[in-house]
């Protein structure tokens, strides 16, 4: 497609109603696959758009979805009422992701166009009866929805008129072949579809040929991550595993990275071993388990973007093994199960305000490492990536970042110079912390966080439905102490700290003024004597001028 002006949501044609709800989400003008992608699907034509994470491919395809749903209601025949619009995506977040997208575009125009999530935690029969009233869109993963098309609690070969699939390059990967394959028997032969996707691979090839007809082809001109000016990426080499933890442990203990942060590992067992080694040193984190249920899962990410905690451990779907092809089971390195396929992290889901994402393993594949970098630095917001790399690791890491160059031949992952001799001195305590973490605590915290999180969500969640203040007490990061705790290790004595270079008097100032604000927000609340509850960081970013000795990149 050729350059044209750029166009403006008013200039789309679009209906008052979503006019109005765009505005209210505060987006004066439309990103780049907005601009190109709407246009071209209110014209009716099937689109293959790819976008990096964080672009707004959702809104890319929602718009034209309610936009020609309400144009079909106010000028076509009267119809009876179906359901005319369906959204696939890979896993039971992003489906709970994009219906809130949906809906909350659908503000002004609720009475007309109906949202349906079956992809959500209710029941079976919950879902039959919510399926019986017709809503105008189904989200939901392949397996879900086609459940309720053998079910016959779903029809769609008569009414179908927009199909979508989003992340597309996951839905393959992620085990849904067979699923898709039959799905799309249960469709009419005719439909508009639109595939969006961060990659163009094989499977969104193979999909391709499934699911669209003729389709006009975006791919935009965009670098698949924002510019050294928004994202800083680094590189810090570890000689050894020890070397990790001890500089992790450094890096988070000395608040030499600010703000929320999300640290990636590539099995659930060491998701488990980094929060009890962090919990020696009362550092809390919580793991993003696809272990647990949706519910608990949804209320972690809540949590996290409400500030209640700034650490989440997470791993995703592909990084958990090879992509499974046709199966809906996969057992990554070490045996860890990638228990639920439809449970992936990495991928579009919305943490709000990250500052930094720590890819504390090496991710396997560049797209892993983009869909990971994609957390942080979204929505014009700045951020940094810090990728943990052993020597062995070099060559592998060298490949992700001749990727990322594309034709822009100069550096990616720019050096972090951390002097590690600086942080000698708490070697031996990250050594002690290690020992303590056996794989016997690491299968006793997993079992209890289990056990624990199922209680809440079944035998609780009337109560909490009905009191939703008390719900936001309910923690996730509470020490979980299956390791030995040893609590001189969460105090770093004066002799070790008197290293590290003071703090400027501004960065002083400012950590004292939030924490005085801190302290009135949990009384105002009645919350006093819960400091751990609500913490607030400084601004992102390691303070250059406070961490000068550790950081000369």
């Amino acid at each position: 497609m050729e350059d044209s002006e750029a166009l403006g949501f008013e200039h789309m044609g679009l209906d008052p109603r979503l006019l109005q709800a765009v505005t209210d989400m505060g987006w004066s003008r439309p990103t780049l696959i907005q601009e190109k992608a709407i246009p071209l699907a209110l014209e009716g034509k099937d689109l293959l758009a790819r976008a990096r994470t964080g672009s707004g491919k959702t809104a890319a395809y929602a718009i034209p979805m309610l936009q020609l749903l309400l144009h079909r209601k106010a000028t076509g025949p009267v119809v009876e009422q179906a359901v005319r619009g369906l959204v696939l995506v890979p896993t039971k977040e992003l489906a709970r992701q994009a219906q809130s997208m949906i809906q909350q575009l659908a503000t002004y125009c609720a009475r007309d166009v109906r949202v349906a999530n079956v992809s959500a935690a209710e029941d079976s029969a919950s879902q039959r009866a919510m399926l019986m009233e017709k809503p105008d869109v189904v989200v939901g993963t392949p397996s879900r929805i086609l459940s309720h098309l053998q079910q016959d609690s779903l029809k769609l070969r008569d009414s179908l008129e927009l199909l979508v699939v989003d992340e597309a390059d996951l839905l393959f990967s992620f085990g849904f072949e067979e699923e898709l394959k039959s799905l799309l028997c249960h469709l009419p032969r005719i439909y508009q579809a639109f595939l969006m996707s961060a990659t163009f691979n094989e499977d969104v090839q193979a999909l391709k040929e499934l699911v669209l007809h003729n389709p006009v082809t975006l791919k935009l001109q965009e670098s698949q991550l924002p510019g050294p000016d928004q994202l800083q990426q680094f590189q810090v080499v570890c000689e050894t595993e020890e070397d990790k933890f001890l500089l992790l442990y450094a890096l988070l203990k000395l608040s030499l990275i600010r703000g929320k942060s999300l640290l990636f590992v590539n099995t659930l067992e060491r998701s488990y071993r980094l929060r009890l080694f962090l919990e020696q040193f009362s550092i809390p984190t919580c793991v993003l388990n696809g272990e647990l249920p949706l519910r608990s899962r949804c209320h972690i990410i809540s949590q996290f973007n409400q500030g209640f905690y700034d650490c989440v451990i997470a791993t995703d779907a592909e990084v958990l093994g090879a992509p499974v092809k046709g199966k809906r089971r996969g057992r990554g390195p070490k045996g860890d199960k990638a228990s639920d396929p439809e449970a992936g992290v990495a991928r579009g889901i919305d943490f709000h305000h990250v500052s930094a994402v720590l890819n504390f393993d090496l991710p396997p594949t560049p797209e892993a490492y983009i869909h990971r970098a994609g957390r942080t630095a979204r929505a014009n917001n700045p951020g940094i990536v810090l990728t943990f790399v052993l020597p062995p690791e070099q060559s592998h890491l060298g490949k992700i970042e001749e990727l990322l160059s594309g034709e822009n031949r100069g550096p990616i992952l720019l050096p972090y110079q951390f002097r590690m001799e600086e942080i000698e001195g708490f070697r031996y305590r990250c050594r002690d912390a290690m020992r303590s973490v056996t794989k016997q605590a690491i299968r006793e915290a997993r079992l209890k966080e289990i056990k624990e999180e199922l209680l809440h969500s079944e035998k609780l969640k009337t109560y909490f439905e009905d009191n939703p203040r008390d719900l936001q007490l309910l923690r996730h990061d509470l020490p979980l102490h299956p390791a030995v705790v040893k609590p001189h290790l969460g105090h770093v004595p004066d002799y070790l700290e008197s290293e590290v270079p003071e703090p400027t008097a501004q960065l002083q100032a400012q950590r004292k003024e939030i924490q005085t604000h801190s302290q009135a927000l949990l009384r105002l609340l009645g919350l006093s004597g819960a400091e751990h509850i609500v913490e607030h960081r400084l601004p992102p970013f390691m303070d250059r001028q406070g961490s000068g000795a550790y950081c000369t990149a």
